[in-house]
């Protein structure tokens, strides 16, 4: 099948590209920047590295759902929220 976007930059309003599973790490950041984070589990805030400016940013309580983050790290100090997934 030919890719008809083959040649389209995504946009921020697009589909997401791929999805990781999210383990926080207080040493490791994520194998690629994510930019949005599904929150599964348990609500809860998240601590993490911002994948532009790499300030740390902590959230309030988020619910479960999809939440628009640009994050590089994920930090296991500061996240309660649980059963994360990222958005490529």
């Amino acid at each position: 099948m030919t890719d008809r976007f083959e040649y389209h930059s995504p946009g921020l309003d697009g589909p997401a590209m791929g999805a990781v599973v999210i383990t926080p790490s207080d040493t490791e950041d994520l194998a690629a920047p994510i930019r949005a984070l599904t929150i599964g589990g348990s609500p809860g805030a998240v601590r993490y590295t911002h994948s532009r400016t790499g300030a740390i940013c902590t959230t309030a309580i988020l619910p479960m759902g999809v939440h628009s983050i640009w994050a590089r790290r994920i930090w296991f100090t500061g996240t309660s929220a649980t059963e994360l997934t990222g958005w490529e």
